[in-house]
């Protein structure tokens, strides 16, 4: 079944993590590396999927889906990924929270008429 938006995880259990933040104003290099460090998280062992969204207003979330902690700590810990979170406290963001949760249980649904 094809989600399009919606990450294709597998059966749980596996782990996600909540990024929600509100950015500053718009700043080209932020859209740069936000979008290389979503290619580099795709291609880290452990990674599952993410689902993104960004309101007009600077307010966004980003679910990324992960099958162990240890695969989360080894995202936490690449260099890239923290040479962009210190730019992102000194540069980008006005706040953000981090949650990281454990997913027990999931209910998908795709309309007849979703795209393949």
């Amino acid at each position: 079944m094809n989600m399009g938006f919606l990450a294709n995880t597998p059966k749980p259990p596996y782990y996600a993590v909540i990024f929600s933040s509100i950015k500053g104003k718009y700043d080209k290099e932020y859209e740069h590396t936000a979008e290389r460090m979503m290619n580099l998280a795709g291609g880290q062992p452990g990674f599952l999927g993410a689902e993104s969204v960004r309101e007009e207003n600077g307010c966004g979330i980003t679910v990324s889906y992960w099958d162990s902690l240890e695969a989360i700590k080894r995202w936490k810990d690449h260099t890239d990924h923290q040479a962009a979170k210190q730019k992102g406290k000194s540069a980008w963001y006005e706040a953000y929270a981090v949650r990281i949760t454990k997913t027990e249980s999931q209910r998908m649904f795709a309309s007849k008429g979703a795209e393949d």
